[in-house]
């Protein structure tokens, strides 16, 4: 298993991080301890979470508390690095990063994982509501209690990262050290609305290479949409560039024995993107263990780099 060291922080994560959106929600005990236990038996040690995971399904927290109670069945808390998020929205927990709000949720988040800390601890949107000050402050606070380790953004603009590094450093307080943001091999249109969601775009891509900041990919496999005909493409994603890049994906895979979804996240481990992907069978975690193990020759990741419309 590829593994990587986060910038500024003493997490050594796998490249191939854990999704789990669905555990104790869509997927019972018996398929997400099965995931986790395989995910486990193959190298990983990253996981993810968040406090409303799976609140369109149920209340909210059911991931939190399945990997929690996996814990407490395994006794294996320390050998796994933990991230979860909050801010957003969540039961009785509407979507923000108010002081009072990252407490309540941190003790929440806590409770449920049945752990005293939190090893990567993410605001799950941008709240432009709440100064940056007070959201990193307390988050600082939190470090310095011992129940979170490191503090990282989602769904945050490039501008807003440089901000709240500058907020950072002008008040000594703890600073992201990642993003966790939408990203696949497909570019979405110039129009494209994901809601509260932010995709990656060339800005972010700049801002992590020169200041050496870790990015995080979520939805990099578009839910299925890449081989899936019962999982029709996003409309975000439908334009001529898609099409382009979508030849040059089916063709390296032939090219290389490889799936469209391995070729995928070897393409991202390549340009040293960390990414989230899920599983509810062994079938499917197996094909992921084969992408983040494959590796593209220099001329084959440019080749996909450069594929689009004209």
């Amino acid at each position: 298993m590829k593994t990587k060291t986060i910038h500024n922080t003493e997490l050594n994560v796998s490249m191939f991080c854990l999704g789990g959106q669905e555990w104790g929600s869509r997927d019972d005990k018996t398929i997400s301890y099965n995931m986790l236990d395989q995910y486990v038996g193959g190298g990983g040690n990253f996981l993810d979470t968040a406090n409303n995971y799976a609140v369109w399904r149920g209340e909210g927290g059911e991931s939190e508390t399945m990997i929690g109670n996996w814990f407490a069945d395994r006794g294996n808390r320390n050998d796994l690095v933990l991230a979860t998020k909050m801010g957003g929205s969540a039961n009785d927990a509407p979507m923000s990063s108010a002081p009072e709000h990252i407490r309540r949720e941190c003790e929440r988040s806590l409770k449920r994982l049945q752990t005293d800390h939190i090893d990567l601890y993410y605001f799950h949107c941008d709240d432009r509501r709440v100064p940056l000050e007070d959201q990193l402050g307390t988050m600082n606070e939190l470090v310095q209690e011992g129940k979170v380790r490191y503090v990282g953004a989602s769904n945050f603009k490039a501008w807003r990262l440089a901000e709240a590094a500058a907020v950072s450093a002008a008040n000594n307080i703890s600073s992201f050290v990642c993003v966790q943001q939408r990203y696949t091999y497909l570019r979405p249109r110039v129009d494209a609305d994901f809601g509260f969601q932010k995709s990656t775009n060339d800005d972010l891509l700049e801002y992590c290479k020169e200041r050496d900041f870790q990015l995080i990919a979520y939805s990099p496999l578009l839910s299925g949409a890449y081989v899936r005909d019962d999982k029709p493409m996003r409309a975000q994603y439908l334009h001529a560039d898609s099409d382009a890049r979508m030849a040059t994906l089916m063709e390296v895979a032939k090219e290389v024995d490889a799936t469209p979804i391995q070729v995928i996240f070897a393409w991202m481990t390549g340009r040293g993107v960390i990414v989230i992907s899920g599983a509810s069978k062994s079938e499917q975690m197996e094909e992921s263990f084969a992408g983040f193990d494959l590796t593209l020759s220099d001329e084959v990741l440019d080749r996909l780099d450069t594929a689009g419309a004209e």
